[in-house]
């Protein structure tokens, strides 16, 4: 069995493991047994970025540090059955968990189908934060609405402990996206100049002087020239222009949280006798002592306008 020491260290950075050693999900809430303070359930968060919270019981769970080691799998506890957190469970819920994960149900639990026994609270940050500052063991409840009993002994040394709840805000890095940096092949079409030349044939007449040929022949005669030009050759080659890559950063703002919290308040009766030192408490003597004070003033104002009126 787990201590309910571990409370508030399971609810900042508690993760359950499974039989295999893979992370089932992080511990969303921490439940207790009322009457024995033990820690019996915690949620773990199960689904797309932690969207859906699965009851997983601690009685056979183990904890290493942070890490809870439970003897099931992510498909049997992701396929619990489902109840509402952030509330208490029902004696009929804690029961259907049970069966459904094939436990005996605690002692609690069994208590509770007699109406002697109620079932395992829900432990709140706050909580878990006041007990921490107290080095006391972790509460029944989330916030108590009872209070440490004074000791009358006729002194004045009785005393009790005034409570409050307190915000702890932190953060937590959750997965909102991803970027996805991916190239594909287009075709478009380029025009490219490129200078051509060929051969074109010109007769050219040059006049023999007389004398220079002496062995003239009338007949046929053929002579051949070669003639060339450029044909455009084309040829592709790829050539690496320019390096892409994807780059994150980091950027802070404000957010502001508003959440309500309670707190006790003590209320000073002191059955008729005058208390002293009483300053910021109210007094339901001193209340009595004014609403005296206003009737006689009363009283006094009336008799004068019966002497007026005599008069």
């Amino acid at each position: 069995m787990i201590s309910s020491n571990s409370a508030g260290l399971l609810m900042d950075s508690g993760e359950i493991v499974g039989t295999d050693g893979s992370s089932i999900g992080k511990v969303g809430q921490v439940y207790l047994d009322n009457e024995t303070g033990a820690l019996t359930w915690v949620t773990v968060k199960t689904g797309w970025f932690g969207s859906n919270e699965s009851f997983v019981p601690l009685d056979d769970a183990t904890l290493d540090g942070s890490t809870v080691t439970v003897p099931y799998d992510k498909a049997k506890v992701k396929d619990a059955p489902h109840h509402a957190v952030d509330a208490e469970l029902s004696p009929d819920e804690e029961q259907d968990l049970y069966a459904y994960y094939g436990l005996a149900a605690s002692g609690g639990a069994a208590d509770a189908q007699y109406g002697t026994a109620s079932t395992g609270d829900l432990v709140t940050e706050a909580a878990v934060a006041d007990t921490a500052a107290s080095d006391s063991a972790v509460s029944d409840t989330a916030v108590s609405d009872t209070a440490v009993a004074p000791v009358a002994n006729g002194s004045g040394d009785g005393y009790i402990t005034r409570s409050e709840e307190q915000l702890r805000v932190g953060t937590r890095q959750v997965e909102t996206g991803r970027a996805r940096l991916k190239k594909f092949v287009v075709t478009e079409q380029q025009t490219v100049t490129v200078p051509v030349s060929h051969d074109e044939v010109t007769l050219v007449r040059e006049p023999i002087a007389e004398g220079a040929v002496t062995d003239a022949v009338i007949g046929d005669d053929v002579i051949e020239v070669v003639l060339t030009e450029d044909q455009v050759v084309v040829d592709k080659q790829a050539v690496a222009v320019e390096k892409i890559k994807l780059d994150t950063e980091t950027v802070t703002e404000q957010q502001q949280v508003t959440e309500a919290v309670r707190k006790e308040q003590v209320e000073l009766d002191t059955d008729g006798v005058t208390a002293a030192g009483t300053t910021g408490v109210r007094s339901d003597a001193a209340d009595h002592s004014d609403a005296a004070s206003s009737l006689t003033d009363k009283a006094k104002g009336l008799a004068d306008k019966a002497k007026n009126a005599v008069k």
